[in-house]
């Protein structure tokens, strides 16, 4: 992996992360003002989830050494998953 994809890559896990950690403290200061088990907050929760393993998939495709087409059917398949 050369400078720049590792330089690509770590801007993505952060921004990433800081979308996450904004979303959980948008959700835990309005928590007193919503029920825990509400239909938005399970939604968040498995938005969550899927930025989770979005994260990890990206990890793994950084970290491993594959083949361009192997990157690229990575991010087609999580491109897929997104417009579930």
């Amino acid at each position: 992996m050369n400078p720049f994809e590792m330089v690509v890559a770590i801007i993505v896990i952060v921004t990433i992360g800081k979308i996450v950690q904004a979303k959980l403290q948008a959700q835990a200061s309005e928590a007193p003002y919503r029920a825990a088990d509400s239909e938005e907050a399970r939604q968040m929760q498995a938005e969550i989830r899927g930025l989770r393993e979005r994260i990890a998939v990206l990890e793994r495709v950084i970290t491993d050494n594959h083949s361009s087409v192997s990157l690229e059917r990575e991010i087609e398949r999580l491109r897929d998953e997104d417009r579930r």
